[in-house]
């Protein structure tokens, strides 16, 4: 999940102040600059924008229409599609926070003191948008508490960005095992970052030691963390055979995962029986046929 940072007042004036000393910057043969405000928190960041240029003796005014503006404003660039939707105006586009160019803010929730006095909640506002936007009603009885309730699965749902491999890795020196060690038929859950829709099955791991071992659960640990998250199924298999790869050092190290996905049988081709099977091999997986098959056997039993 992602952090959260709470704007204040003080820290928003610092922010206008910044982009209005940016406009400053740029050349305008004008009598005045024209401002137009993304609605809604960019209406206001605006506002702020256009005292903060009045302190600084430039004269500007808010206009009604984007295609009048030479400077589109809005409170915050996170994904940038707001800014590329903007890209058919002939004017700059500038926000109070801009995330695409603030590293350390690539993974926190920005919240704005307007949004808290408004009652708003951050994430949880904007599923009740989403569910208008879909035509429904967030105030009637059955959805008043999803947006609550839809927030608090995401800790479940994409528990994963909070986790490391490392974290919960712990590698056992023991010479004497060098045979493979499989685990299979394991159930997970991840979600297809390109719909956001579910998709989950069975996945096998295994790996050949080489003096070092890891607890069993820790293999279906490794498997949660790059479940739980926004991904594909070819990213996960080569996630997984690399972290063993990283931090167990086996002869070899295999990922098959078979899954059904929404949103191949919810929408799109609807073909409800399709799996999808991917998997990543590494050393002698990959390099001897031999114990390639013998692996692929030992899951098909």
């Amino acid at each position: 999940m992602k952090n959260r940072l709470d704007l204040g007042w003080i820290d928003i004036e610092k922010k206008a102040d910044e982009v209005a000393i940016r406009i400053r910057n740029l050349i305008f043969e004008k009598p005045y600059i024209r401002l137009f405000g993304i609605a809604r928190g960019g209406i206001i960041a605006a506002i702020l924008v256009s005292k903060q240029l009045e302190r600084l003796k430039i004269s500007s005014i808010l206009v009604t229409n984007p295609e009048e503006a030479d400077i589109v404003i809005d409170d915050i660039i996170d994904t940038g599609q707001t800014k590329k939707r903007c890209e058919r105006y002939k004017a700059i586009f500038l926000a109070l926070v801009d995330k695409t160019k603030e590293e350390s803010l690539k993974n926190t929730w920005v919240s704005f003191p307007w949004e808290r006095m408004n009652n708003e909640q951050g994430p949880t506002d904007n599923i009740r948008r989403l569910i208008e936007y879909i035509g429904d009603d967030p105030n009637r009885e059955g959805l008043k508490e999803t947006p609550d309730r839809v927030i608090r699965s995401y800790e479940k749902l994409y528990g994963g960005y909070k986790q490391d491999p490392a974290d919960i890795i712990k590698v056992f020196e023991d010479d004497s095992c060098d045979e493979m060690v499989v685990v299979k038929n394991i159930q997970f859950y991840s979600t297809c970052e390109h719909h956001m829709l579910p998709f989950f099955g069975k996945a096998h791991i295994a790996y050949i030691p080489d003096g070092r071992v890891i607890g069993v659960s820790k293999l279906i640990r490794i498997l949660e963390i790059y479940t739980r998250r926004l991904s594909i199924q070819e990213r996960i298999v080569q996630q997984i055979t690399s972290a063993l790869e990283k931090y167990l050092l086996p002869r070899g190290a295999a990922c098959v995962l078979e899954g059904q996905h929404f949103c191949m049988t919810s929408r799109g081709v609807e073909k409800q029986d399709s799996i999808m099977i991917t998997s990543s091999l590494t050393g002698s997986f990959k390099e001897s046929v031999e114990t390639r098959n013998e692996f692929l056997k030992m899951i098909r039993r």
